[in-house]
């Protein structure tokens, strides 16, 4: 990038839902900056004005380049909405397979030799002929990257691009990065401080759709106190009752609540988890770590059901053993549960406080008429996470991360036996990941949920949770 991009007092108007107001932003060449702020706060609509998205309602930006290479969850999203297009567009009788990995990769790409590199160091060899919605969540991550990574750009625009990733992989994305810095400037988003890398010069601060801080790293004074604003810790904190009226059924004290006895998961000759032995006691919290691949996701859709290998393998449950009859609502209705998986489900446009009338009754969306009872304990949740003048607001228009909070809260809200949490900070803001953990410290300090905590961040370990479980990946 040679010239400079100019924001000069422009107003971004993102399909009605989102609206960046008055915003002057100057990038020069060399510079790489991280963009920040709370959840909801217009970051990924800030990066987003760089790619060319939005409709520019005031004001004009210049200097944009023409090849502007795009991690962001928002694209993940929409790769992934586009597999299911294909998908409800197929004619009934015939199966689709998904686009492959290889396609996905090479298919237009301006630098097959980076992309064959990027595949292997990224440990992506073996899955290229796999149909890219099957990936793991930080496989299809990965896939995004190598994308961004081979358009030969002249701005690459990062947001949240280590999340989903293992330590040994976001070293390397990081090392690769580093190479980078004198040819490609690059804007990143990220709610982790303290994953921003070495050669960033400037960081925006954003703030209710608009930019009210841009700061100099060197400016040691205001970059410390816009860390300390990122890192401000949520106190005195309350978790909402649960529900008495709609209490689940006893569980048998004295027996686990999940116990897998030498669990194997294959694809065709390809072994990812053997032999696996596991139980979980009541009352008893797991934190389950691994890196990409190595069966963490797998090993959780054979516990609620979901996955098609449950059934071949030795596996109680709640009181029942896997495959003697039970249904799998009987399974769900004891199981708290979040993941980004999820997130891409919950498609609908119910309100904020639906979405957490919803985990009553484990569906996506709400079809049954609530209590007064739930309702109130719904309002508590939103009161909790600040989001009560927001109740009645539809899900699908909130940011990614304030999406996360309030499926968290739905997963939270019955008080579960089993509470999983799959990677559950993942795209949140330092202060809102604070509160999640703290929550999640609350529900391990109670007796009657054990949390099975899955993350790969070990900074974000929770008090409490005194049980390891590391997978490895099978090579």
């Amino acid at each position: 990038m040679d010239t400079s991009i100019c924001l000069e007092n422009v107003t971004v108007n993102f399909d009605d839902r989102f609206l960046l107001s008055e915003v002057n932003w100057t990038i020069e060449p060399n510079q790489h900056w991280v963009i920040t702020g709370t959840n909801g706060a217009g970051k990924s609509a800030l990066a987003a004005v760089l790619a060319g998205v939005g409709d520019i309602e005031s004001g004009g930006v210049s200097g944009l380049p023409s090849r502007v290479g795009v991690v962001s969850f928002e694209a993940q999203a929409d790769l992934i909405a586009a597999e299911l297009k294909k998908d409800d567009a197929d004619i009934m009788d015939v199966i689709s397979e998904g686009t492959p990995v290889k396609e996905m990769i090479f298919e237009g790409c301006q630098d097959p030799q980076l992309a064959n590199e990027l595949v292997s160091k990224f440990g992506l060899s073996g899955l290229l002929e796999r149909a890219f919605r099957k990936l793991s969540t930080g496989e299809s991550r990965k896939v995004m990257l190598i994308r961004a990574l081979t358009s030969k750009p002249d701005l690459l625009i990062l947001d949240e691009p280590f999340d989903g990733l293992d330590a040994a992989t976001l070293f390397m994305l990081q090392a690769h990065l580093a190479t980078l810095i004198s040819t490609v400037p690059m804007v990143f988003v990220l709610n982790r401080f303290d994953e921003m890398p070495d050669f960033i010069t400037h960081v925006a601060y954003v703030e209710k759709g608009r930019l009210p801080h841009t700061v100099c790293r060197d400016d040691e004074s205001a970059f410390s106190e816009l860390y300390q604003l990122l890192h401000l810790k949520t106190t005195d904190l309350s978790v909402p009752e649960a529900d008495p009226e709609t209490a689940l059924p006893a569980l048998d004290p004295t027996q686990p609540l999940v116990r897998l006895t030498d669990i194997t998961i294959k694809y065709g000759d390809t072994v990812i988890v053997d032999k696996l032995n596991w139980t979980i006691e009541p009352n008893q919290h797991w934190q389950l770590s691994g890196p990409n691949g190595s069966g963490k996701t797998g090993i959780l859709s054979l516990i609620t059901g979901d996955h098609p290998q449950c059934y071949v393998n030795d596996i109680f449950v709640f009181g029942f053993k896997r495959g003697s009859g039970e249904s799998i609502w009987q399974i769900k209705q004891f199981i708290g549960y979040v993941s980004t998986a999820l997130q891409w489900e919950y498609r609908v446009s119910t309100s904020l406080r639906n979405v957490i009338i919803s985990g009553f009754y484990d569906s996506i969306g709400l079809y049954s008429k609530c209590t007064d009872r739930q309702k109130k304990i719904a309002d508590q949740w939103l009161a909790l996470l600040g989001m009560q003048d927001r109740a009645d607001q539809p899900f699908n228009k909130l940011s990614y991360g304030d999406q996360r909070l309030l499926l968290i809260a739905r997963a939270m809200v019955k008080h579960p036996p089993l509470l999983i949490l799959d990677e559950p900070c993942l795209g949140l803001d330092d202060m809102n990941r604070q509160l999640v953990l703290a929550l999640i410290e609350k529900i391990c300090a109670g007796s009657e949920t054990a949390v099975l905590y899955v993350n790969h961040h070990p900074e974000d370990q929770i008090a409490g949770i005194d049980n390891y479980l590391a997978l490895t990946k099978n090579e």
